[in-house]
């Protein structure tokens, strides 16, 4: 609890700040929103204000919520020696000393063992927050502490590790390709030719192993949209894990896309022409995916993700990192990234992780802003040229790193307050991002293999002169002044003498860089200025006598029916008759337009059942982790089939009347852990006709719960009429991040056509 004399001086400090905000005109906002004013040196939120009395010193008032669990910041005050880093000169005293946050909590995240904590409240590395974090600025401001965070998180077999969640992490989750992107940019920051040659069979194989088990057969990536991995937060309630691993997500396909890149650059620097020329394919098929099944005119944005069974359709969403990345990696052309940072839904507070958000789920990754997120979005909207967007985003990130005194990780989007579900202090990626929109857009410090390019985008609300001193590169020491706005550079100069926008690698010793900006006008582009929107509730839907039956949703204005992924109907009733097979979906639509996510799909269509050979009521395999409590209850005919490392190949003969495209899942049960922690996902290779057809994922479904039957993920095959010999086979891509335990019980194979 603060002291008596600390509360005084806070409320003393609080009383002059609120002076001399008053006595400051409108016109003297640098970003000003519904929500908050960023005025000179102050913050202020209504009734709250947070300001820098000192380039080590921010101070707050901020106490909507003092008994939130997971705590909250009245004061920073530098704690940790920043001379050995890049400082910050500039007219905005706030400005210094959100950045000098950003470096102390930096410092505060280097552990004992040199490797990069998440967070005050999260211990340990994980893949992607460290990843994330490396790209934004960890690579150069703490290069040996990133490389020893990225060999942590290789596992005994080479491959990259998936951290645990979703029921079993990889493959549900699939973005830890972001390792790649994270490791190639160490590498373009230090020229370090062992950090190559060592990254170079850990990224080759992880991909090598993903082209496999998650390439969906559209040419998109399948898997949890990257970070966003809380399940129901993003996704329907009905959605199992089998049902996220078979989604195809904007933004993990755009970290596959550019891992691909990061491949065939690193390949092509080690002379493996081949490999090169692969992984650059790879590359494109993917990027024309992103372009080709998600992007949407009539929004102006890319879609969220591909959701469903049989017939996936699109959730309409923006998804803010993805649409950043995709921009930030050249997946969207000119055009449609102009249209993103202009379509993008931005709320008072700044854009939100998804939009709309998803009205019966608290605040996490729905209905929230994370600062590191508005980072990419403020570099993705520099990229493009959009100053009313970089703005927006920065003062996103400033707003609650000044209110809350600290780097916290997410924030409510309805009141801007950081009573989420989960919170944490000196937040590595959100620190990492504070750090970058300073040293990316202001004095556009990019790193290339072949040295640093400098591209600084300046709105004209930040005109200044601004001085990073004692920035470290390679064998060089840089002291970088930008002086003036806009985005063109006047004039660069490398010690006293005209040079272009780049220094070379090689470059040695302590040298002075100036640049002046063109002080030139920026094209004026738009912002889409949005209140925050809640989306309708899902339909619950089944079938009985013929009809579809679902649910009334509140504050619906009508419904659509989708029959195999198609828009069939419109209606204002809760039933559909069906008069032709299919499967069956259903949206709810309120007045402003705004759609629910469609219900679980309900399939008139009968399925092929196959029974497993051999079928047993009790274990035997050492792998089973969770022991039952209880008899096995719930399969169908004789029992189940027992898979493990061991097991061999189960073969099956299954006939199919006529030609045409095949549905094939399992019915399984995976006690091996829970649905979200644990890394025990059971995965196995389709084998038709003795070609391999693609991967089937069977998730954990809780521990010991192996009485819990569910679907598989479902792969689609050709088949033609007659009779087929399926197998199910462990292969050498399927081994999961456990390496021990892949292990599942398996009642039957449904077979069903779908065109």
């Amino acid at each position: 609890m603060n002291s008596q004399p600390t509360i005084i001086r806070v409320l003393a400090l609080a009383a002059a700040s609120m002076a001399a905000a008053a006595s400051a005109s409108a016109d003297d906002a640098i970003v000003k929103t519904d929500a908050y004013v960023w005025k000179g040196d102050t913050i202020i939120q209504g009734e709250y204000r947070a300001w820098a009395p000192s380039d080590m010193q921010i101070v707050s008032t901020y106490h909507a919520q003092p008994g939130y669990y997971m705590g909250i910041e009245s004061e920073w005050n530098r704690a940790n020696d920043l001379t050995p880093y890049p400082a910050l000169t500039t007219s905005n005293r706030l400005h210094r000393a959100i950045y000098n946050m950003g470096l102390d909590e930096m410092v505060n995240a280097v552990e004992p063992d040199t490797t990069l904590r998440t967070g005050k409240a999260w211990g340990g590395v994980w893949t992607r927050d460290v990843s994330y974090s490396i790209i934004l600025s960890m690579a150069y401001l703490q290069p040996e502490a990133s490389k020893i965070s990225l060999m942590k998180k290789v596992n005994a077999n080479g491959r990259i590790i998936q951290d645990t969640g979703s029921g079993g992490a990889w493959p549900v989750s699939s973005d830890r390709m972001i390792w790649a992107v994270a490791a190639y940019e160490i590498f373009k920051v230090t020229g370090d030719r062992d950090w190559l040659a060592y990254i170079y069979p850990v990224i080759k194989n992880s991909l090598f192993d993903d082209l496999k088990v998650v390439a969906a057969d559209n040419g998109l990536v399948q898997g949890e949209t990257s970070f966003i991995d809380w399940r129901e937060q993003s996704y329907p309630r009905w959605m199992q894990t089998a049902d996220i691993y078979q989604s195809q997500a904007l933004g993990t396909s755009v970290v596959h896309a550019q891992a691909w890149k990061v491949l065939a650059e690193i390949a092509s620097l080690l002379g493996h022409k081949d490999v090169a020329r692969l992984a650059l394919d790879n590359h494109t098929t993917i990027a024309s995916a992103v372009n080709r099944e998600l992007w949407m005119p009539d929004k102006g944005y890319y879609a969220m993700y591909n959701y469903g069974r049989n017939f996936p359709i699109i959730n309409p969403r923006a998804e803010t990192l993805g649409e950043s990345l995709a921009i930030i990696y050249d997946i969207a052309d000119k055009s449609r990234a102009r249209s993103i940072t202009e379509n993008n839904p931005t709320t008072p507070f700044g854009v939100a992780i998804f939009f709309p958000q998803i009205a019966d789920m608290p605040p996490y990754h729905n209905n929230s802003l994370w600062p590191w997120v508005a980072a990419y979005w403020a570099i993705a909207n520099a990229k493009v040229g959009n100053e009313t967007g970089v703005m927006e985003a920065i003062g996103s990130i400033f707003r609650p790193a000044a209110l809350f005194a600290t780097n916290k990780e997410n924030f409510v989007l309805d009141n801007g307050d950081i009573a989420t579900q989960l919170n944490s202090s000196n937040m590595l990626w959100c620190l990492a991002g504070n750090i970058a929109v300073t040293h990316k857009i202001l004095f556009g410090i990019h790193f290339s293999v072949d040295g640093l390019e400098f591209k600084p985008f300046v709105p004209e609300a930040l005109a200044d002169t601004r001085t990073l001193s004692n920035f470290t590169y390679r064998n060089a020491v840089l002291d970088i002044t930008v002086s003036g706005y806009g985005d063109r550079i006047k004039s660069f100069k490398l010690n006293g003498k005209e040079h272009k926008p780049f220094i070379p690698a090689d470059i040695k010793g302590h040298n002075k860089i100036e640049i002046v900006m063109a002080d030139n006008a920026i094209e004026p582009m738009k912002v889409n200025h949005m209140a925050n929107v809640k989306a309708p509730l899902t339909p619950i839907t089944w079938i009985a006598d013929g009809t579809l039956h679902w649910n009334p949703i509140e504050y619906i204005n009508h419904y659509i029916v989708l029959r195999d992924g198609q828009r069939i109907a419109k209606t204002y009733t809760t039933t559909f008759d069906i008069d032709v097979p299919g499967e069956y979906q259903v949206i709810g639509v309120n007045d402003d337009s705004t759609e629910s996510f469609a219900s679980e799909p309900r399939s008139t269509v009968p399925a092929i059942i196959v029974e497993m050979p051999g079928e047993s009521t009790s274990f035997v395999s050492k792998e089973i982790v969770y022991e039952p409590v209880a008899p096995i209850a719930g399969y169908h005919g004789n029992g189940f089939i027992e898979i493990d490392h061991a097991s061999a190949p189960v073969e099956l003969d299954v006939e199919v009347p006529a030609d045409g495209l095949y549905s094939v899942s399992l019915i399984y049960s995976n006690g091996n852990g829970s649905v979200n922690t644990e890394n025990k996902c059971a995965v196995r290779t389709l084998v038709v006709d003795g070609n391999d057809a693609g991967a089937i994922v069977m998730p954990q479904r809780g521990e010991g719960k192996w009485s819990d039957w569910g679907r598989s993920s479902v792969l689609r095959v050709p088949l033609t009429a007659g009779r087929h010999k399926l197998a199910i086979a462990f292969r050498n891509e399927n081994e999961n991040m456990n390496l021990g335990t892949n292990h599942a019980i398996v009642d039957r194979m449904e077979v069903v056509r779908i065109k």
